[in-house]
């Protein structure tokens, strides 16, 4: 949904209406990415992606037949069988799909979007399905001001516990849950990971070419002022990739990813690089805590041996840690052998 922010922001600004799609809930059609969305304009036309299309023209007709004063339609979509493969699918399945009218959507939640900034967005929907109400839930709201924000939805604090949860996991999704009142729609969005590549070469190179084939962002940053900079603009999304050996690169880029909360830090090296580094941070006043968290010898455990395979399992590291998984990665083996 984030590829919609500036299209919706546009729409918005020269007052035209639309129509957000997307599902609430959904059995089959087999991989695909979690937050897929079509924004639908006044003439029918889907802007997006969701199941590869195959429901566009089925939608525009739902988008257009939304009663005046209603802010929500849910219309239901299934392909079977042949239709699958005509329409490119892995596999077949059905799904709910809630239409809902631009500007119901909160303004920030677009904004918040388009920064690529850490966001969720909870929707009720009446028992009728045909009313609406959505709110935004960020990491630095304060508690006061969710709770007015939130003030209509059924059990708002467990819908903002639950909104930050998924945040937590580092993993965009939507969870939809009954109650008595209707349907709890809660969307996730954190922050588009953002590798903060210490060092250049070969190796950076194909960090950065893995990143973009899983839609995450990357930086190669040679200089140890620049990468903290990029840590400190943005921690809840960097993740801290060092492959200098420079002690003035390697040691201020891992100290301030250590002291800041990043979610992934990893430094490439021998076990004498990596007791040198630990033994610069603990002089620099870290604790074994801190110190710990340092993934090195980087990479999950897969057989890489070339460069390309490496970029490969350091990725597959980054998307473990990133949604709290236990994965067997280089230091664990190297561990293994002391």
């Amino acid at each position: 949904m984030r590829e919609l922010a500036d299209t919706a922001r546009q729409w918005a600004a020269q007052g035209r209406t639309g129509v957000l799609a997307r599902p609430v809930t959904e059995q089959g059609f087999g991989p695909r990415h979690p937050t897929d969305a079509v924004l639908i304009d006044e003439d029918g036309h889907c802007h997006g992606t969701l199941y590869l299309g195959v429901f566009d023209e089925h939608l525009a007709v739902e988008a257009a037949a939304l009663t005046e004063g209603h802010t929500a339609r849910v219309c239901e979509v299934s392909v079977h069988n042949d239709e699958v493969k005509q329409a490119g699918l892995t596999c077949g399945g059905q799904a709910e799909i809630l239409l809902q009218p631009l500007d119901t959507i909160p303004a920030r939640w677009w904004a918040l979007l388009g920064e690529g900034a850490d966001a969720a967005l909870i929707t009720r929907l009446d028992e009728g399905r045909t009313r609406a109400v959505s709110t935004v839930v960020t990491p630095e709201q304060q508690e006061q001001q969710e709770q007015q924000e939130c003030d209509g939805l059924e059990g708002p604090v467990q819908a903002v516990e639950r909104a930050r949860d998924l945040l937590v996991r580092r993993r965009a999704g939507r969870d939809a849950r009954s109650t008595d009142d209707g349907l709890l729609l809660i969307e996730s969005f954190p922050a588009v990971p953002h590798l903060v590549i210490a060092g250049g070469g070969e190796l950076a190179e194909l960090l950065v070419a893995q990143a973009h084939l899983l839609g995450w962002q990357a930086s190669v940053v040679p200089a140890a002022q620049d990468v903290v900079k990029l840590i400190a603009d943005r921690p809840a999304a960097a993740c801290l990739i060092v492959l200098s050996h420079e002690p003035d690169v390697d040691i201020p880029a891992l100290h301030t990813a250590l002291t800041t909360g990043v979610a992934y830090v990893g430094a490439l090296g021998s076990r004498r690089t990596q007791a040198r580094r630990a033994q610069a941070l603990a002089e620099a006043g870290l604790d074994e805590a801190h110190i710990g968290r340092i993934h090195g010898p980087i990479g999950l455990d897969l057989g890489a041996r070339t460069p390309a395979e490496t970029a490969l399992a350091v990725c597959a590291e980054v998307l473990a840690a990133l949604d709290g998984r236990e994965a067997r990665g280089m230091r664990d083996k190297a561990a293994t052998k002391q």
